[in-house]
């Protein structure tokens, strides 16, 4: 894997990943930046949601479940001084289809967590990672 970061402007900059595709990130406007885009540790955390959203998915629908929508909000704590660490995050996932299996939920969040994402695996070394989870199923209309 590799990825190419180059100064834009200020202390904004260009992150092109192997596979071609670019993001712009940026600081605070308090630390020179101009807002252009999220900062470094915001994309950290989103790829961490992203990592477990992509292997939840994965094994739900493996497991003939019919997700038709899956959203993760994250929240985290970072360390007061430098390095400003995580040091707790939390996953709140919710599960939109028709007659998932909350136990199947379950072990999917929990098989993603503790065996396939590599940024949580990664981000556990210094971060308390927590998760709860919703399901909103389409066939009662109502949340499980």
């Amino acid at each position: 894997m590799k990825a190419r970061i180059r100064l834009n402007e200020g202390v904004s900059f260009i992150a092109e990943s192997g596979s071609g595709h670019t993001i712009t990130t940026d600081g605070a406007p308090d630390a020179g930046g101009k807002n252009l885009g999220p900062r470094p540790m915001e994309l950290l955390l989103m790829g961490t949601g992203a990592c477990s959203a992509f292997d939840v998915m994965l094994i739900l629908r493996r497991g003939r479940q019919d997700v038709q929508d899956c959203v993760v909000e994250l929240e985290a704590e970072r360390a007061e001084s430098d390095p400003k660490v995580f040091t707790h995050i939390h996953l709140n996932y919710t599960l939109t289809g028709n007659g998932l299996d909350s136990d199947r939920v379950a072990r999917a969040i929990q098989l993603s967590s503790e065996k396939y994402c590599s940024a949580s695996a990664m981000l556990a070394r210094t971060a308390r990672i927590t998760h709860n989870f919703t399901i909103v199923d389409m066939s009662l209309g109502a949340d499980v």
